[in-house]
């Protein structure tokens, strides 16, 4: 076999370089949770906005037991104290169980959860063959945006516990949240949000 002459190990070398150079970055992570802060932080907005929009006040002085028994979603827990908290701070009284209530409140969740859409004008990352196998190459963008629309969209029915006459219906609850992510060159970032935890402070 023809042995290489010097200008050829020069390139590959150079090559070699070039994509250790691309490929060899160094990521460090504290944690690595399965859900981000902010899916979190969008659900729970969006829940919180569509509880809020509601008129609890016919609940006042009220005896009410929150039943969990047709809610399913995302963060329940969360979104269920939520309206326990709204009903109290209208006014109604809270029953640590149905048996000493007079009004059942009944919480369903119609949707909890995010839309997501992403653009990508540039090279997406992909798997470049090298004699020794295969390697990453990064992601190169000139343009990217991802973006994050949550939508929570609730419904309380409430009747009487000992007739199950019909109380009260809610309509429907509403609550939106959205993150925006943009990067131009690769370097260049900025996101548009209506999270508060995610908004910086005005300066005074």
């Amino acid at each position: 076999m023809r042995k290489m002459e010097g200008k050829q190990v020069l390139h590959l070398a150079i090559c070699a370089a070039v994509i250790l150079s691309l490929t060899g970055c160094i990521q460090t992570n504290m944690t690595n949770p399965k859900r981000s802060a902010t899916e979190e932080l969008l659900l729970s907005t969006a829940a919180d906005r569509a509880i809020k929009k509601v008129d609890l006040g016919t609940f006042n002085g009220k005896l009410v037991y929150v039943s969990t028994n047709y809610f399913q979603g995302y963060d329940s827990a969360n979104i269920l104290g939520d309206i326990r908290d709204a009903l109290s701070t209208a006014g109604a009284r809270l029953a640590l169980s149905v048996s000493n209530c007079e009004y059942i409140v009944e919480p369903r969740s119609a949707a909890d959860s995010i839309d997501y859409a992403s653009t990508l004008i540039g090279m997406p990352s992909t798997q470049a063959p090298t004699i020794a196998g295969s390697v990453a190459l990064p992601e190169i963008a000139l343009y990217k945006s991802e973006k994050q629309f949550s939508l929570a969209k609730f419904a309380l029915l409430a009747y009487g516990r000992q007739n199950g006459e019909h109380y009260y219906s809610s309509g429907p609850m509403v609550g939106r949240a959205y993150n925006k992510y943009f990067a131009l060159l690769g370097f260049i970032t900025w996101t548009k949000t209506d999270l508060p935890e995610k908004q910086k402070p005005k300066k005074h």
